[in-house]
C-alpha cells in the first residue's frame, strides 16, 4: 500500500505539471486536525481548474493516479449533483482511495469551501486566506427541551411498530422500522450523551463512527448489543437492549438539560411489549 507521502508526491506531481491546474485543495478528515488517523482514510482532493469540459473528453488521464479496482462519477449517475463540478471517485489494488472533483475556478467560492479545507497548491495566488481547518462546525450541540423530550417520545412510541411488523412475520418492515427510525432516536441521543462527558466540544464523526472512543466502555458494550440479526428472536432482544440502553443515557442527558426522562412512557412501553410478545406465543 502507498504511503501517505507517495499519494501526496502523485497528486501534486500531476497537478504540478499540468497546465490547466491551477490549484489543489484538500479536504474531509484527512485535512482535520482532530480526526483520528489510519492509513484507510480516502485522499479528498480538489483540482481547481479552468473548465471541465476538456478533462471529461478522454478521461484516462485518471490512470496516473494507479491501478484502479473501480471507479465512480457521481455525475454520471441517478442523482447527479449539478452544480458545475465533477468527481471521479477512484479505488486503487493497493488499498488507497482518491476522491478527486474538478472544480472550475467560476465555482471557487472561499466562503463557502468545506470548513476542513487545507490549501496544497495555488499557481496564480487565487486563494485568499482561509481559516484554519476546524471540526467547530460538526460538533455535537446540546438539545433542546424540545427536542430531548420528542426524542423520547418517538424512540418509545415507535417500539410498538416494530412489535407488529414481527407479530405480523414483515421482516423487512420490522427491521427497517427498527434500524432506521428506532436508532435514529437512540443514537441522537448517544451523540447528545457523548455531548455531556465531552461539554460538547467533539464529533462524533460521520454515522457515529466515533463513539467507541467517548463512550465509557461499559456503554458502548450495551450499545453494540442493540445491533441485531435478521431474525425475530435476536430483534427481540436487542430492541430490549436498546431500551435499555436508552433509558441510561437518557436520564443522564436529561439531568445535565434539567428535565427528567418519562418514566411512566417508559414503564408502559416496556409491560405493553413484554405482554404483546407474551400474547404471540399464546
Amino acid at each position: 500500500m502507498r504511503n501517505e507521502q507517495e499519494m501526496m508526491d502523485t497528486i501534486l506531481g500531476f497537478a504540478k505539471n499540468e497546465p490547466k491546474v491551477k490549484a489543489v485543495l484538500l479536504n474531509g478528515s484527512r485535512a482535520n486536525p482532530m480526526a483520528f488517523k489510519d492509513k484507510y482514510q480516502d485522499f479528498d482532493v480538489v483540482y481547481v481548474v479552468d473548465e471541465i469540459e476538456s478533462w471529461l473528453n478522454d478521461i484516462h488521464w485518471i490512470d496516473v493516479f494507479g491501478q484502479r479496482i473501480m471507479l465512480q462519477m457521481p455525475e454520471t449517475m441517478r442523482y447527479p449533483a449539478q452544480d458545475g463540478n465533477f468527481a471521479f471517485l477512484m479505488l486503487f489494488d493497493d488499498g488507497n482511495r482518491i476522491d478527486l472533483t474538478l472544480m472550475p475556478i467560476k465555482n471557487l467560492d472561499l466562503d463557502r469551501l468545506d470548513r476542513m479545507t487545507i490549501v496544497l497548491l495555488d499557481k496564480e495566488n487565487r486563494i485568499s486566506h482561509i481559516e484554519p481547518p476546524s471540526d467547530h462546525h460538526f460538533h455535537v450541540h446540546p438539545p433542546t427541551e424540545l427536542e430531548y423530550v420528542s426524542c423520547c417520545n418517538n424512540f418509545l412510541w415507535c417500539l410498538q411498530n416494530v412489535a407488529k411488523g414481527i407479530a405480523r412475520d414483515e421482516l423487512p418492515y420490522a427491521m427497517e422500522m427498527y434500524d432506521n427510525i428506532v436508532r435514529t432516536e437512540l443514537n441522537s441521543m448517544v451523540d447528545w450523551y457523548i455531548g455531556t462527558l465531552t461539554n460538547f466540544s467533539v464529533s462524533v464523526g460521520k454515522m457515529g463512527k466515533y463513539y467507541k472512543q467517548y463512550l465509557p466502555d461499559a456503554v458502548y458494550q450495551k450499545l453494540t448489543e442493540t445491533y441485531c440479526m435478521g431474525d425475530y428472536d435476536h430483534l427481540w432482544k436487542s430492541m430490549f437492549t436498546a431500551i435499555d440502553c436508552f433509558e441510561l443515557i437518557s436520564k443522564e442527558v436529561g439531568l445535565w438539560l434539567g428535565v427528567s426522562y418519562n418514566q411512566m412512557d417508559h414503564q408502559n412501553m416496556v409491560r405493553y411489549l413484554i405482554e404483546f410478545r407474551k400474547s404471540m406465543k399464546g
